[in-house]
């Protein structure tokens, strides 16, 4: 869909498939000024869309297809994991809701580093998987930002865990890099980046 904005040109509306304020403004920032993103809140949606699927893929095209169905607005959703090599991989799949149900990041983040107290390999990964389905087509895209757990929090910027995660590269973790840095390097920028291939297509 085309607006036309305040400046004159147009702006394309995409619906993100997510009611987390912090990822909908991540991804708006990266896409630039010719993109503006709704959450499911604002386009009516106001049910939790329950994240069932056992990867990040099923639970990215479940979002997906649920607000295409239900809806009947083209999309994106995504899910993104933490996976920490020396936990199996683990929160993976479950790293929003890693340490329960409440889903808060202050108690996530304690019980990664209570679970990696001692550990001296701290090899780390973002892995960000996106589904688009549109004009009829679905496509899945994948943003991977590789690093490492920092041995306690540090910097007061980001959200969920990136307090504690340092991208390869950098000495400072996520939180302390900043939005400008962070989204030209993190997980969800590359994956972001592969989204507006498709779009510009």
């Amino acid at each position: 869909m085309l607006f036309p904005v305040k400046s004159g040109k147009p702006v394309r509306t995409l619906v993100f498939a997510t009611n987390n304020p912090h990822k909908a403004r991540e991804v708006e920032q990266i896409l630039g000024d010719g993109f503006e993103v709704k959450t499911l809140r604002d386009i009516g949606c106001f049910e939790e869309i329950e994240e069932t699927e056992p990867t990040l893929e099923g639970n990215a095209i479940l979002k997906a297809h649920y607000v295409k169905e239900k809806y009947g607005y083209d999309c994106f959703s995504e899910d993104t994991g933490l996976e920490v090599d020396a936990l199996g991989g683990a929160p993976g799949v479950y790293t929003a809701r890693y340490a329960g149900e409440e889903k808060s990041p202050e108690a996530n983040i304690a019980l990664l580093l209570k679970n990696l107290e001692g550990v001296e390999h701290r090899r780390a990964r973002f892995r960000t998987v996106i589904a688009l389905a549109m004009n009829g087509r679905e496509l899945l895209l994948e943003g991977i930002c590789e690093g490492h757990i920092a041995p306690e929090k540090r910097g007061s910027g980001g959200f969920g865990y990136d307090p504690v995660f340092v991208p390869d590269g950098f000495e400072q973790t996520f939180a302390e890099l900043g939005d400008e840095v962070k989204n030209q390097i993190s997980h969800r920028a590359r994956a972001t980046a592969r989204l507006m291939e498709v779009l510009k297509d």
